[in-house]
């Protein structure tokens, strides 16, 4: 079982995954993916053999018979606090499985929500941007904003805005395909600890709402005003500037 394997939308026919290192010595691959808008839910993401391995990785191939069940077959699993790691044997579990739900299409990622409810983790957006959401995107491209990531390991603030001819989308997909956006202490971080460091810890949402007319100044001067609020420099944030 693995809490992550990108986007099932990727996994179609014969593919690569590079890891970094093995971890499995079978010859398939049963994948789970957290269903972040739940507890203890996880979303079938499919089984695949292992055709070749690397050093660094694996050669798989989907198996069909299961491709009809990924994306939409959803069930629930605790995972106590003792059980670390991301792969395990299935036998030691599957009996704790428990069938939530098998929607009727792949599961693509929440309807948006409305600019004041925006207070998602990392994976939701993550999902949200792989599969271009048109709702999502077509709410957030048009406009300019002040936004808050917070990362919950510590409770440090970032204090970002996205001004000139780019909306909240583009820069938020910055951060989506990075991590870090290019924010230097994000980046530092990122580099260090890794993708998955954003996956666990960053959270997003919106502080200010403008449109695309409104001027960059007042966009700025915006953010610096947050920045100030929420004491996002120093010691209780990743704000330098």
């Amino acid at each position: 079982m693995d809490d992550y394997i990108e986007s099932y939308s990727k996994w179609l026919g014969w593919n690569e995954w590079r890891r970094g290192r093995n971890v499995w010595t079978r010859k398939y691959i049963f994948s789970l993916i957290e269903f972040y808008p739940q507890t203890d839910a996880w979303l079938f993401g499919g089984v695949f053999e292992v055709i070749k391995t690397w050093k660094d990785g694996y050669t798989i191939k989907a198996e069909e018979d299961f491709e009809k069940f990924r994306g939409r077959l959803l069930v629930s699993f605790h995972r106590y606090k003792g059980l670390r790691g991301r792969s395990y044997n299935l036998e030691n579990h599957i009996d704790n499985f428990e069938v939530k739900e098998l929607f009727p299409q792949p599961y693509m990622g929440e309807h948006f929500c409305g600019y004041e409810h925006i207070n998602h983790d990392f994976p939701s957006l993550e999902l949200v941007f792989k599969n271009e959401a048109k709702d999502w995107k077509g709410a957030l491209s048009n406009i300019k904003g002040v936004y808050l990531i917070i990362d919950k390991s510590n409770g440090k603030k970032y204090v970002g805005s996205a001004y000139g001819g780019s909306g909240i989308w583009s820069r938020w997909a910055c951060y989506i395909g990075t991590g870090h956006g290019w924010n230097d202490e994000l980046t530092r971080i990122i580099r260090k600890k890794g993708m998955d460091y954003a996956r666990k810890n960053f959270k997003f949402s919106l502080l200010d709402i403008m449109n695309m007319k409104t001027p960059d100044e007042l966009v700025i001067a915006r953010e610096s005003y947050w920045k100030n609020v929420l004491l996002a420099r120093g010691q209780h944030g990743y704000n330098k500037n």
